[in-house]
């Protein structure tokens, strides 16, 4: 479940330009001044997930590739930061020292996870960050293509959900 708030929108118009993604970060920021257990953080980005899983979704039957791409980008840091918040990784401390998540970062998490939880995750990470560049940045991809990258992030997705359900 989800609510609706709003901010100033000079504010989201300069946070995206930075490319930040706002929904994370709020759930990053108050998550940290709430002083959230790292379970339930891990949980909020996994819902975070699911919510850009569906937006992609749509996206893809509108043939919006270039959208698409970049919501299951989303995805998948979402399910990287959930099953590193879970499981305690160093790059998840790392994080919240630095105040947010680098590439860097969430790539070698991803790294991490796929020696510790299941090798498809780097793979599938792969398939998103693909998309991300590709996708997104370079606007190179048609919309049958994005569909054939688009499931390894659905099975990211199932495994951040069996990772991050097993903790609870």
């Amino acid at each position: 479940m989800s609510v609706t708030i709003s901010i100033p929108r000079r504010l989201y118009e300069e946070a995206r330009k930075k490319g930040l993604d706002i929904e994370s970060r709020i759930v990053e920021l108050l998550a940290r001044e709430l002083g959230l257990d790292p379970e339930v953080e891990a949980s909020l980005h996994l819902e975070l997930a699911e919510k850009y899983l569906l937006e992609a979704k749509k996206l893809i039957e509108e043939g919006d590739a270039v959208q698409a791409s970049e919501k299951l980008y989303k995805v998948a840091e979402e399910c990287i930061k959930s099953m590193a918040e879970a499981l305690g990784l160093e790059e998840s401390r790392e994080a919240q020292r630095r105040g947010r998540w680098t590439l860097g970062l969430l790539d070698n998490a991803a790294g991490r996870l796929a020696e510790i939880v299941d090798r498809r995750v780097y793979d599938d990470w792969d398939h998103a960050y693909f998309l991300h560049v590709e996708g997104f940045h370079e606007a190179g991809l048609g919309i049958e293509q994005v569909k054939k990258r688009a499931k390894y992030v659905e099975e990211l997705l199932e495994i951040a959900k069996r990772v991050v359900g097993g903790k609870r």
